[in-house]
């Protein structure tokens, strides 16, 4: 295995600012070299990569190739070729194998955190947490809905707090977001939270006015129900929602949510 030490850099806490995120439906070049890259430094032989590539693309390698420099080249072609959303299944493949012979367990965390500055530094929207390709939204996306959860969870809102991991899962989708999945459950997760906070089984709609939120507001909040209810749940022709778009619903969503949670344990205390 390799005896990776961490570069300068690291060392002495440089690196470059995170780039805007400009790549989500793509795996360029960069990231297709880096994971290759990534996976020798690692420890990884050229008939491993090989066998990995192949399975991951159900493909046969080439008999003909045994030598280290053939095998190298054929992993590039593999690489090369590879459907963008693929290049990140192979990611989670190399981190997998890397692990299970990781007896430091200080391996696989490199490869991880190493591959995540990658995407960071090339503006990738995705990102690996604990050897699984998830979404890489903006840093108040992450921060609202790792809130929402944590503060629903320690509310006993269990049900809103599945929500927000379903609206989660929904946006990780590859190769494509399900965008109006996440738009729903991130809704469907304040309606749960307003509908305890307002004592009554009514839609969100109705509840927003009652709510102990300052205007304009609570103006805001009902365009953005009526928003949600148009994209989430009545998708027109030609008119289906965006990424940056769910994200902004789920952002949202999720602080509100937060917001009306610790109104009512200040009210209660």
């Amino acid at each position: 295995m390799s005896n990776f030490t961490a570069p300068f850099s690291d060392r002495f806490g440089y690196r470059p600012q995170d780039a805007e995120i400009v790549i989500r439906e793509d795996a360029p070049e960069a990231v297709r070299a880096a994971v290759l890259m990534l996976g020798y430094d690692a420890g990884m032989s050229p008939d491993d990569m090989r066998s990995d590539l192949c399975e991951v693309l159900l493909t046969r390698p080439d008999p003909g190739n045994w030598s280290a420099p053939n095998v190298r080249s054929e992993i590039d072609r593999l690489i090369d070729s590879a459907p963008w959303f693929k290049v990140y299944d192979v990611a989670e493949k190399l981190h997998r194998r890397i692990a299970a012979r990781d007896f430091t367990g200080s391996i696989a965390p490199a490869f991880e955190a190493r591959l995540n500055a990658v995407f960071r530094e090339l503006g990738v929207g995705w990102k690996m947490e604990n050897g699984v390709i998830v979404v890489r939204a903006s840093e108040a996306f992450g921060q609202a809905t790792q809130d929402a959860v944590t503060t629903m969870e320690g509310a006993g809102k269990h049900t809103a707090a599945g929500e927000i991991r379903e609206a989660l899962k929904d946006i990780s989708r590859r190769p494509h977001a399900d965008i109006t999945g996440a738009i729903q459950h991130a809704m469907a997760a304040l309606e749960c939270v307003a509908r305890d906070a307002d004592g009554s089984a009514d839609t969100l709609g109705k509840i927003i006015p009652r709510l102990d939120i300052p205007a304009p507001l609570d103006g805001a909040l009902h365009k953005l129900w009526g928003f949600a209810s148009e994209q989430g749940r009545h998708i027109q022709e030609g008119r289906d929602p965006k990424f940056e778009q769910a994200e902004l619903v789920v952002t949202v969503a999720s602080a509100v949510s937060v917001y009306l949670l610790r109104q009512s344990q200040a009210k209660r205390s």
